[in-house]
């Protein structure tokens, strides 16, 4: 699985809020009004990827810790009891949580453009129009969600990527030769 490209979330992003832009451009006065709580969603969600971005780093450093300690132990001691009990990472799921951060990096883009074409029609009106300065507000805000979302899965992604194998040095000095 090959991880997501920056560069293709901006194209996107991009492309939809030029789409969007024209859209309500043409039907901006038929548009209910934009509550400020629509965009909340993606502000929870990123939220959540956050914090499942942290507790995984912490689960797998501690799982990490743990192994390169019984490593360390030779034969001829007795391995150690560990003072906190480590619980497993079940590598299935951080496959789920990779394709997750990837499904949500693609969303939040298409969010961000979404709301990103909408603040492009809506801001320059906002000192005119009353609807036009709560639309632009709302579109403030799900902007911000949206690349909060984008964040997060993009770090949750990075979190879940498998680190290399530790190399022993006969086998570098090997390749180099």
């Amino acid at each position: 699985m090959s991880p997501v490209k920056r560069r293709d979330l901006a194209v996107l992003a991009l492309g939809i809020a030029m789409a969007t832009w024209l859209l309500v451009r043409v039907t901006y006065g038929y548009l209910p009004p934009l509550h400020w709580w629509l965009p909340t969603p993606l502000a929870v969600l990123a939220l959540a990827e956050a914090l499942g971005a942290r507790t995984l780093r912490a689960r797998l450093a501690a799982q990490r810790a743990a192994k390169a300690a019984r490593g360390k132990e030779g034969p001829q001691r007795p391995p150690a009891r560990p003072a906190v009990e480590v619980r497993a990472v079940e590598p299935l799921m951080v496959a789920r949580l990779a394709v997750l951060a990837q499904a949500s990096a693609y969303v939040g883009a298409v969010c961000g453009g979404l709301w990103g074409g909408v603040l492009a029609h809506v801001g320059p009106a906002a000192g005119r129009l009353a609807a036009a300065r709560s639309d632009a507000v709302t579109a403030v805000i799900g902007v911000v969600c949206a690349a909060a979302l984008v964040a997060a899965a993009l770090w949750l992604e990075s979190v879940c990527k498998v680190p290399p194998a530790p190399r022993d040095e006969d086998q570098v000095r090997r390749t180099r030769a």
